[in-house]
């Protein structure tokens, strides 16, 4: 049921204007002109393997949870990849605080992207906002069981 704040509950076969478009994929997207990262070689790669499981609930990026992880280390100015590889059986929409990536290849402008079950997204950075920042999954439940990392800056 779709409610308004004041007035009556729509009827049942109520379908708003806004649901009935097409469903495009982050992939399907470029940036708009003057929004993508500048043409620039790829100073650091880190590989973020995604994973975990239900049984026990425990989730991880590169096989440790978030108390027992190192730092993904940059420097600032350079241009970083984040190849996000999913290992697990579940969706994680991957969030990186302090930046917006853009898919790799002039891909779309995105503060977080989905990696479906067995995929890999590939993602690029400007490392320009020094400081300690988080990055995990954000499914809540996935982060609180370990699904975290610090992308962190070093002089």
């Amino acid at each position: 049921m779709i409610r308004t704040g004041s007035g009556d509950a729509p009827g049942q076969a109520t379908h708003p204007r806004e649901l009935g478009g097409d469903i495009l994929l982050a992939t399907a997207l470029r940036a708009a002109h003057g929004a993508g990262l500048t043409a620039k070689t790829v100073d650091r790669t880190h590989e973020l393997v995604l994973g975990g499981g239900m049984m026990p609930y425990r989730w991880t990026i590169n096989g440790h949870t978030f108390d027992d992880s190192s730092p993904l280390l940059v420097r600032q100015g350079e241009r970083v990849r984040m190849r996000l590889v999913n290992r697990s059986t579940m969706f994680h929409p991957m969030h990186v605080h302090g930046h917006i990536v853009q898919l790799a290849g002039g891909g779309a402008r995105k503060d977080t992207v989905v990696v479906k079950p067995a995929q890999t997204v590939t993602v690029d950075l400007d490392a320009d906002n020094p400081g300690q920042w988080m990055t995990h999954c954000h499914n809540a439940y996935h982060a609180d069981a370990g699904m975290m990392a610090n992308l962190g800056y070093q002089a």
